[in-house]
């Protein structure tokens, strides 16, 4: 007797990078990002902050999804912890359990809520943000 296929679709937000996960269960276990598998992914250290959620994860389930992320906008950082948010959330409504959500928690806590820092509007009277032009005083 075959399973019913489950598809659940959830999203992650990092600055101004986009991320849209789709977990289709049963399936061959397989994670894309913009089409490449998560293997190819480059750089090397964004490969394995995604992959740590997984690890995080820890479930026999996941062997037997796959999750399909489609990341735009932002930095090669910012589109990474935006895919992080985006599986950890597409995870946690797949699996449901409150140690799943513990686990989560306890590693990131932005991992289920977001993180909402955005940088900082540059102001008239100096180059950046905050700094200005300094004083010379005798």
């Amino acid at each position: 007797m075959s399973e019913k296929t489950k598809i659940i679709q959830s999203s992650g937000k990092r600055k101004t990078a986009i991320a849209r996960a789709v977990l289709k269960y049963p399936a061959k276990g397989q994670v894309k990002i913009n089409n490449v598998p998560l293997d190819l992914y480059e750089p090397e250290i964004t490969r394995e902050r995604i992959k740590e959620i997984i690890e995080v994860a820890n479930h026999e389930k996941l062997s037997k999804c796959d999750i399909k992320i489609q990341v735009h906008g932002g930095g090669k950082m910012g589109q990474t912890e935006a895919v992080r948010i985006a599986m950890a959330k597409a995870i946690y409504k797949f699996i449901k359990t409150k140690t799943i959500e513990r686990s989560f928690r306890d590693y990131d806590d932005s991992l289920l809520s977001g993180d909402s820092r955005r940088t900082e509007p540059k102001k008239f009277g100096g180059k950046k943000a905050r700094a200005r032009r300094q004083k010379s005083f005798r």
